[in-house]
């Protein structure tokens, strides 16, 4: 069926003018973004094609390539372009929401929640640092790396250059597993303790590492997965 054979309140379009945006299904919101679809499936259909392949979830969605998207019949490099933007869009509002002025960094629940929405949905690894001042406020983060799939190299003189110029006493660094799994590798471990050595010639502290994973992180200073805030039984 035509989009133009359904009713007003049915079309995505005219639903959000009369209703608003909060109205409308995930799939007819990504309709609204798409505008049409081909000869043989409408938009709606498109939609839920593409919701489909993502197991209905954004956060899946808004890992898909260019090339992704454009693998979809009816979907070319303007309309991926548009997914995108409005699916970075989304990210960076959840960043701005997450990220108050003043807010103080007490555990690695803290820091899970600040740093979901940047990180979440990822297929490579980027490694942040957390700067804080001595009484725990945030005063700042930055991306200091961006790898592979499964692996990132934390240049420690990276790390304690930029935390001399902000003037922190303290830092929590913070990188993705999209694997799933928020385990540490040696890897991962070897490099803590590069960075925390390195940082302490300056008389700065590393609080913590916390591998973020989806809905799990695992925290070196708590030693263990939590997530939701409970703590998962041990992977042996």
């Amino acid at each position: 069926m035509k989009i133009k054979d359904l009713c007003a309140d049915e079309r995505p379009r005219e639903k959000m003018v009369s209703k608003g945006p909060a109205s409308l299904s995930t799939a007819e919101l990504l309709a609204v973004l798409l505008r049409s679809g081909t000869d043989g499936e409408n938009v709606l259909d498109l939609s839920r094609s593409l919701l489909s392949a993502a197991e209905g979830r954004l956060s899946l969605l808004s890992s898909f390539s260019l090339e992704t998207f454009c693998s979809f019949k009816g979907i070319g490099m303007a309309k991926a372009l548009t997914l995108q933007a409005a699916l970075e869009l989304g990210r960076r509002t959840l960043q701005e929401l997450s990220s108050p002025q003043k807010r103080c960094v007490a555990d690695a629940a803290d820091i899970y929640a600040l740093m979901i929405p940047r990180l979440r949905g990822l297929d490579h690894e980027e490694c942040w640092g957390v700067f804080l001042n001595a009484s725990g406020y945030l005063l700042g983060k930055e991306r200091l790396t961006s790898g592979t799939l499964d692996r990132t190299v934390i240049d420690p003189r990276q790390v304690a250059r930029r935390a001399l110029e902000k003037k922190a006493r303290s830092v929590i660094l913070v990188h993705n597993h999209p694997s799933g799994n928020p385990r540490p590798g040696e890897s991962d471990i070897r490099q803590t303790d590069i960075v925390r050595r390195a940082l302490s010639t300056f008389d700065i502290l590393l609080l913590d590492h916390v591998i973020v994973a989806a809905d799990s992180y695992y925290s070196f200073s708590e030693e263990k997965i939590t997530q939701a805030g409970k703590k998962l039984p041990e992977i042996e």
